[in-house]
Parts: structure tokens; sequence; C-alpha cells
């Protein structure tokens, strides 16, 4: 798993208005949870693009005015509009304690589906996860070896290693579309 080093200052004033105050001068509020107390600090809001702007999950090295935490991102909110990132939550790993988190799916293999004329379509692009640190994978591998026209994989066909499988067993993960022109030629070879 990847590891990002971010840079803190302790915030003495919280609240709505001391939060904007912070915003203005382009640092985002945040808090870390997880740990003996909650810690309240902001973060120049660049050092956030390598981070929440990529479908890799990371491990987050926070040092909080020379304070280090390792920990993962449980939750950011964005402006509604303009998109502007307005808080992140960080959750405090520790060793033997296992966290939930959202890893990003991905394929293996060559679908046969596909190979036929077909589109792979993604219905699930992260899976949920509980595992210790030292288990948190970067990603689900998903075999679509099997996947023919118009067939899906479900979530009940990944195993997991070293982490359990919280989303739906039953949630499709991708499906074959059959297209229209191919729809047509299959009827009309029947």
């Amino acid at each position: 798993m990847k590891s990002l080093e971010i840079v803190g200052f302790k915030r003495a004033n919280l609240g709505k208005k001391d939060a904007k105050a912070v915003r203005l001068e382009s640092y985002v509020p945040c808090v870390l949870y997880g740990g003996a107390e909650q810690v309240h600090f902001s973060v120049p809001a660049i050092l956030f693009r390598e981070l929440l702007y990529t479908p890799e999950v990371h491990i987050v090295d926070l040092n909080i005015e020379g304070t280090h935490y390792r920990a993962i991102v449980q939750d950011s909110q964005f402006h509604p509009v303009n998109e502007m990132l307005l808080h992140v939550d960080f959750l405090e790993l520790q060793e033997g304690k296992e966290v939930k988190m959202e890893v990003p799916v991905k394929y293996v293999g060559v679908s046969p589906g596909v190979l036929a004329g077909g589109k792979l379509v993604s219905k699930l692009r992260k899976i949920k996860v509980k595992a210790t640190p030292e288990n948190l994978p970067d990603s689900v591998e998903v075999n679509i070896s099997d996947l023919a026209l118009g067939k899906s994989i479900k979530v009940s066909a990944v195993e997991p290693k070293g982490y359990t499988i919280l989303s739906s067993p039953a949630a499709p993960i991708a499906t074959v579309a059959i297209p229209r022109a191919l729809k047509g030629q299959l009827q009309a070879d029947k």
C-alpha cells in the first residue's frame, strides 16, 4: 500500500467561523479519530491532490507539528457547487485493530464476452473491506476470465485474502453488455 506524508498544524479555535477563516487561507480543516484523543488540525489544500483525486488507496503519515500518526482518510466533504474541499476526517491506524475501507476493484484476465464483441460495464468501482492495517489490500482483484456475453460477476465471486468483504455478496461488480448490433445478429442466427 502506498504511503504519503502530510504536514498539518494544530487548530486552537474550533467552530464554523474559524473553519471558514482556515479555508480562506487555502487550508482544509481536518480531524484525526481513533487514537487516545481527537486531534483537530489544518492542512494546505494542495497536499490533498495526490490523496483524494486518485482511485488508489493510501496510508497517510500525518506530521502534526512534529507528532507522527499513521492514518487513512475516513471521509472527505466537498462544497456542493464549487467542489472545494471543505473537511477531511482521518482514522488513526493501530497495530492489530481492524479498520473499514473502500478499496478499488482491479480486473484480471480476459473476458470471452468482450472478445465476442460485448462491452465490459463496471457496476462497482470500489468494494468495502475490513482488515488490520498490515492486511489492507491496495485493490481487490476480480477475475473476469469466465465472464460471457450478457453475464455478470458478483461480489460473492471474490475470494478475500486476509481481509473481510463488507459489500453485499449479491451486488454485481461487472457485466458484459451486448451491443444492439450484436443483439440483432444473435437473434438472426437463431
